[in-house]
C-alpha cells in the first residue's frame, strides 16, 4: 500500500503520515454546537471526515475518533432567550436532530461524542494548570489567556501581530492586558448556566471546551485534529496556545486538517442572500447519497459550489454506479485501487474517477470490477443500498402500491390492444420519475428523480 499523504495546515504542505501509536490512530473533530440545525457546510465537514476515518479503518489496526458537542455556548443562551424554549429542550432536541441528519448522510458515529457540560472539571483542571504557570489571569470575574505569554501564538494561522489583533472578533474589554487575549471562563448570572469554580460561578469559554475533551480522550499530544477552514483563527489557534502552555513540551495535534469552505449557487451563503441551506433542506431535494456524493466530489480543500444542478449530476452519477452493480457484484474485492487514490490527501475527485473506470468495466461484463466498486464505495459511504432499492426509492408503501397497481392497469390495457392508454400511464409515471423497463419476466421500475 503506497503513503498516506496528508496536507497539514501547520507545515502548509502534504506530509507521510505515520500515527504516534502505529496500533491506534487518534483523531479529534469540532462537532456542532447545538442551537439550530447543521447547515449544508457543516454536513461538508462532517462528510470529509467521515471519509478519513473510513480511510484510517481500512489502513490501521485501530482508529479511535472523538467528535465534540458544544452544548454551553452564549448562541445556545440567545436562541433560549428569544424563543423561550429551556436550553435542555433546545440542546437535545438540536441533538437529536444532527443525529438524524448525520444518519442520513452516511456518517458513522464517531467513537465517542463528548458533551461540553459533562467536563466542566477538565476545562477548570486545565485553565488552573494555565494560571498557575503565568499564562492565564483572572480579572473583573474572567480568566483569559494571555497570548504575550506564548510567542509561537499565529503559527496555524500564519497571520502577523497585527492581523492577530484586528482579527481576533472577541470582545476589546477594559480588563484585558491586550486586546487578543481570549476568554478561558466567564461569569454567568443568575438565569444562565453556571457551575462553581474557583473564580466564581461561570461558564467556559469556547476554546478550552476542545482543549479539555481531546485531552481528556486523547491524551496530551494526538494524531490528528479537523475541521472547516473558518475554525483556523481564532478558534484552532485558541486550542495550539492554551493545550501547548498547560502540557509544556507536547505537540498538541501533530496534523491539522481543514476542509475549504462552500457557496450556494456560486455566492457565499448567508440568509440575507436568501440562500442559507440546511442539511435538512438539501435531505428535502435529493437522498442523502446524492447530497454526500455532491460533498465529496470537489477536492475537500477546495471550495465547493452546491446547487441543484450539481444534486442532478450526482444522482446521474450514482444511477450509473448502481446500474454497474445491478450487472456485477458477487465476488470479494479490497477496495485497494480506490484506496491508494484517496491515500493522496482523500483525494475523493480522483477516488471518483476510478470508480468510474470500474463501473465503465462492471457494465461491460467485468464481475470483480463491480465488486471493486462495491469496495470503493464503502470507502465513500456511498452505494449502500441494493439496486433496487436504489432505483425505487424511499418510497412509502402506500406509493409503491399505487406504481404497481398502474404498472397492472397498463399490462391490461397492453393486452386489449389500447395502446394508447397503456403509453398515457407510462408517460404519467415518466412525469412523476417512473422508468418501466420491460422484459421476458415482467415490467419493472426505478426512479429517475
Amino acid at each position: 500500500m503506497s503513503d498516506l499523504l496528508l496536507h497539514n495546515s501547520l507545515s502548509r504542505g502534504k506530509e507521510r503520515f505515520e500515527p504516534a501509536d502505529p496500533g491506534c490512530v487518534r483523531m479529534y473533530v469540532c462537532g456542532p454546537t447545538v442551537y439550530d440545525l447543521a447547515h449544508i457546510g457543516n454536513a461538508r465537514a462532517m462528510a470529509v471526515f467521515d471519509v478519513l476515518y473510513r480511510m484510517l479503518r481500512a489502513r490501521f489496526p485501530r482508529v479511535f475518533y472523538v467528535r465534540n458537542i458544544t452544548d454551553v455556548d452564549d448562541k445556545i443562551n440567545e436562541r433560549a432567550r428569544t424563543s423561550g424554549e429551556p436550553i435542555a429542550s433546545i440542546t437535545a432536541r438540536t441533538i437529536a436532530d444532527f443525529h438524524a441528519d448525520m444518519a442520513a448522510l452516511g456518517c458513522l458515529p464517531p467513537d465517542i461524542e463528548p458533551r461540553a457540560t459533562a467536563h466542566i472539571p477538565d476545562m477548570i483542571a486545565l485553565i488552573e494548570r494555565l494560571m498557575a504557570s503565568g499564562h492565564a489571569y483572572a480579572a473583573s470575574g474572567h480568566v483569559l489567556f494571555a497570548v504575550g505569554s506564548f510567542p509561537a501564538y499565529g503559527m496555524l494561522s500564519g497571520y502577523s501581530a497585527e492581523e492577530l489583533q484586528a482579527g481576533a472578533r472577541v470582545e476589546v474589554a477594559p480588563f484585558k492586558r491586550h486586546p487578543g487575549d481570549f476568554v478561558l471562563w466567564k461569569p454567568s448570572t443568575p438565569d444562565m448556566p453556571g457551575w462553581d469554580s474557583p473564580w466564581g460561578r461561570g461558564r467556559p469559554g469556547w476554546h478550552i471546551e476542545c482543549s479539555a475533551m481531546s485531552w481528556r480522550y486523547l491524551g496530551e499530544t494526538f494524531d490528528i485534529h479537523g475541521g472547516g477552514r473558518d475554525l483556523i483563527f481564532p478558534h484552532h489557534e485558541n486550542e495550539i496556545a492554551q493545550s501547548c502552555c498547560a502540557f509544556p513540551g507536547s505537540g498538541f495535534a501533530r496534523v491539522w486538517l481543514h476542509n475549504g469552505m462552500l457557496r450556494v449557487n456560486g455566492e457565499k451563503m448567508s440568509k440575507s442572500l436568501g440562500n442559507f441551506l440546511t442539511l435538512r433542506d438539501a435531505l428535502a431535494r435529493a437522498p442523502g447519497e446524492v447530497v454526500r456524493l455532491v460533498l465529496l466530489r470537489t477536492h475537500y480543500r477546495a471550495e465547493l459550489d452546491f446547487s441543484d444542478l450539481a444534486l442532478g449530476e450526482a444522482r446521474r452519477e450514482l444511477d450509473r454506479f448502481y446500474r454497474a452493480l445491478e450487472r456485477h457484484d458477487d465476488v470479494q474485492a479490497s477496495g485497494d485501487a480506490i484506496l491508494r487514490t484517496l491515500c493522496d490527501d482523500i483525494n475523493t475527485p480522483g477516488a471518483l474517477a476510478a470508480m468510474h473506470g470500474l463501473a465503465d468495466a462492471a457494465l461491460a461484463g467485468d464481475r470483480r470490477a463491480g465488486s471493486e466498486l462495491r469496495a470503493g464505495g464503502d470507502l465513500f459511504g456511498l452505494l449502500q443500498q441494493s439496486p433496487a432499492a436504489w432505483f425505487r426509492g424511499a418510497s412509502g408503501s402506500d406509493d409503491v402500491g399505487a406504481i404497481n397497481a398502474a404498472i397492472a392497469e397498463r399490462r391490461q390495457a397492453r393486452e386489449a390492444r389500447n395502446f394508447a392508454r397503456a403509453d398515457q400511464i407510462r408517460a404519467a409515471l415518466a412525469g412523476r420519475g417512473i422508468l418501466l423497463e420491460d422484459g421476458p419476466a415482467g415490467t419493472t421500475w426505478r426512479r429517475t428523480s
